[in-house]
């Protein structure tokens, strides 16, 4: 006799296959990490076939759960599309997101993408632009959920989700940083990197000049690839084809960046418990450890 499959187990099952971790599902369906494996277990009963192997203390996806993920997507998808449309709607919930310009190519792509695949009725509307913009947005209501970087506000309000040290970077191919006087390509007059990496200059006794400003990271990548200036970027937001550099380079330490998760008035619904919950366990790194997918 065939066992229905769960929608809830699905959705942790998924949940565990898009962000590699036991611990990091559970927070991302507001679930224990006992309770994520208890789920897991009772789904393998229901498939009838292992899912998840041992690979040394870690766990990892059998041929049989790989199978699995995509028919996972497929009946979270048909569940949620069948409720919405006897619920008269056309999507289960529209959320406003804010994300500063720097973390826009790192964050939508990997992180976004999972959450709209575990929860593809919700839709998310995505707005770029600096901290202190996103903030005042959320304090006006017209964003819902918004994640903001203490180098742009330097007064962090919300929930800090990610601490990570800021670098000096340059590019990987050129020499920006050997010239006497450095060339820096940085953010508007408003911008607290900027603030802090003339002040570090200044302390370590270094001549410099801000030879491009903008208030797009794109830009400040370019000019930095192109081996026109050096810049400022917290540890998660370096590309490929830079180089970080240090005190052995001249170049004096930095204070750490905190991330934080803001969240406005009126946005307290599932949809916005749901966001904020994965985009915690997915970029997160304060108050929880490393989140290796362990069984148990």
């Amino acid at each position: 006799m065939n066992h229905a499959l769960d929608i809830d187990q699905l959705r942790t099952f998924l949940a565990i296959a898009e962000l590699g971790s036991f611990t990091k599902a559970g927070e991302a369906v507001h679930k224990t990490q006992s309770a994520v494996s208890m789920q897991m277990r009772r789904l393998e009963e229901r498939v009838g076939q292992p899912i998840f192997i041992k690979d040394g203390r870690q766990s990892r996806l059998t041929e049989d759960g790989l199978r699995l993920v995509e028919f996972a997507r497929r009946m979270i998808l048909l569940n949620d599309e069948t409720l919405s449309a006897f619920n008269g709607q056309k999507e289960v919930g529209h959320v406003k997101l804010g994300v500063p310009d720097d973390y826009t190519d790192r964050l939508l792509p990997q992180v976004l993408a999972a959450f709209n695949r575990l929860n593809p009725s919700i839709d998310v509307q995505v707005d770029c632009c600096s901290s202190a913009k996103l903030t005042a947005a959320i304090r006006e209501g017209a964003l819902d959920v918004a994640i903001t970087t203490s180098g742009d506000t330097m007064e962090l309000r919300g929930e800090i989700i990610r601490r990570e040290p800021l670098y000096w970077v340059t590019s990987s191919q050129h020499s920006a940083h050997t010239q006497d006087v450095i060339r820096l390509a940085l953010g508007p007059a408003s911008c607290g990197w900027r603030r802090l990496s003339m002040e570090a200059l200044d302390r370590a006794g270094r001549q410099y000049r801000v030879s491009y400003t903008s208030s797009s990271a794109a830009a400040l990548v370019g000019a930095v690839q192109a081996g026109l200036a050096i810049t400022v970027f917290p540890e998660s937001a370096i590309r490929d084809g830079m180089r970080i550099l240090d005190e052995k380079d001249g170049f004096p330490s930095l204070p750490f960046c905190d991330i934080a998760l803001l969240r406005s008035d009126g946005a307290r619904e599932a949809m916005h418990d749901k966001l904020c919950n994965h985009l915690v366990a997915a970029i997160g790194n304060v108050g929880n450890g490393a989140g290796q997918m362990a069984a148990e």
